[in-house]
């Protein structure tokens, strides 16, 4: 077993750094912003805010990729499914909310929705099946997009088209600094964005903001010396950027990514669902690709989109300002079994999350 495995292996390293932070906790309550699902089932699942001193908590930022696609983009999807168009996307994407329907009642209304694990595979499938028309709804942060980005530039069959609603986190974690009555002391950046993009990104946070900002991985343990990370610049009143996820993520990310990026698309203003629109945060493709753009090829125009059922807090759950028992309908209404709000579907969402591991308060 090498010393990194040990490293998340050994208990009594838990207590030690679970000590630390007892020590080095101010009197005073803090709150540490994560933005990346996995993070939250992390926290949820080991129970590590249980760990933490009172008045030391984690909130949930808008880290869910599927659940801050905009309704409107799911109309878009739907109507292209009723309309004789086969959708190929992922699993967590089909069962959320649009605006008065969700691919899956588009599929039990005899629309085509198949669940893909790639786009390699709805390239694969495109190509098996050249007589019909596909889309693919691509969805996710910058962890996914160079994946959309290479199957764009090696020329994907006739037949198939994109969907393109991928989304910035760095433009995410600056709209949660704006708003006025949500406290933040701190940020843990994602792991899987950063080794993409790298930590050059995160430098506004600390440098314009004076926020402390700490990337990190996603074992108990990484999450854990986060918070000892942050509590210590607290303790020192400095705000500096440091990697927490130094086997994975680097100052500059992944060059051959950021390439892959840069060649495809364009980068535009755009909606997060419950969030409104925010300034450079979303990806299109250029407008010398726009023969892929679902948008262009079958101009479907949708209108009165609508993110947030009535009741449903899901807006106020992605930015940390409620946690989801605080929600009317949390598993009463809205249960995994029957969701009215997109975190209660994905896996990656905090109100699935609390919900699968029995969270009440």
């Amino acid at each position: 077993m090498s010393s990194e495995e040990l490293k998340f292996r050994d208990p009594s390293l838990v207590r030690r750094v679970v000590e630390r932070i007892r020590e080095v906790a101010p009197p005073y309550e803090v709150r540490f912003c994560h933005v990346c699902g996995t993070h939250e089932w992390t926290i949820t699942h080991y129970g590590l805010r249980s760990l933490l001193p009172e008045n030391v908590d984690l909130i949930a930022g808008p880290g869910c990729p599927v659940c801050v696609t905009p309704a409107s983009e799911i109309d878009r999807a739907v109507a292209l499914a009723l309309e004789g168009v086969t959708i190929l996307t992922f699993g967590d994407l089909v069962r959320v909310p649009g605006s008065r329907t969700s691919l899956h009642d588009a599929r039990a209304q005899g629309g085509d929705v198949r669940v893909v694990y790639s786009v390699g595979d709805a390239v694969k499938i495109a190509r098996k099946e050249p007589s019909r028309e596909f889309v693919f709804f691509a969805v996710g942060f910058e962890t996914t997009a160079p994946s959309t980005a290479i199957e764009v530039l090696k020329g994907p069959p006739e037949n198939l088209s994109f969907l393109v609603a991928h989304r910035l986190i760095p433009p995410a974690m600056e709209l949660l600094l704006g708003i006025g009555d949500l406290h933040i002391d701190g940020f843990i950046a994602p792991g899987h964005v950063s080794t993409i993009i790298g930590m050059r990104p995160y430098e506004i946070f600390p440098r314009a903001y004076r926020m402390p900002t700490v990337i990190a991985g996603f074992e108990p343990l990484d999450m854990l010396f986060a918070v000892l990370m942050l509590l210590r610049q607290i303790r020192e009143g400095e705000a500096r950027l440091e990697n927490e996820y130094t086997r994975s993520v680097t100052w500059e990310g992944n060059e051959k990514a950021h390439k892959l990026m840069r060649e495809v698309f364009d980068v535009v203003s755009g909606y997060w669902r419950g969030l409104g629109r925010l300034p450079n945060s979303a990806f299109t493709l250029k407008d010398e690709l726009s023969r892929y753009d679902a948008k262009i090829r079958y101009n479907v125009k949708v209108e009165g989109s609508r993110d947030i059922l009535p009741g449903c807090l899901c807006h106020l759950v992605m930015i940390g300002k409620i946690k989801p028992p605080e929600c009317p309908l949390f598993m009463k209404a809205c249960t995994p079994q029957t969701p009215k709000g997109a975190c209660m579907v994905s896996t990656e969402g905090t109100c699935s999350i609390w919900a699968k591991h029995g969270v009440e308060r």
